[in-house]
């Protein structure tokens, strides 16, 4: 069991995770950026903003 997120406030909102891309959104015709890659680097910001998030709320 995942450990429980200190509630957000007002000023400091919990970011929140990007919409995963429907399975048709991506043509798979190897696209230099697919949609794929944006999401997954959107996660990759996700990620590190709910990291920092979770930094101050704990201080």
């Amino acid at each position: 069991m995942a450990p429980k997120s200190p509630p957000s406030t007002p000023a400091d909102p919990r970011p929140a995770a990007p919409p995963r891309p429907d399975a048709d959104e991506c043509c798979r015709g190897g696209c230099d950026w697919c949609v794929l890659d944006e999401y997954e680097a959107a996660l990759e910001r996700y990620r590190r903003a709910l990291a920092e998030w979770q930094a101050r709320q704990a201080s």
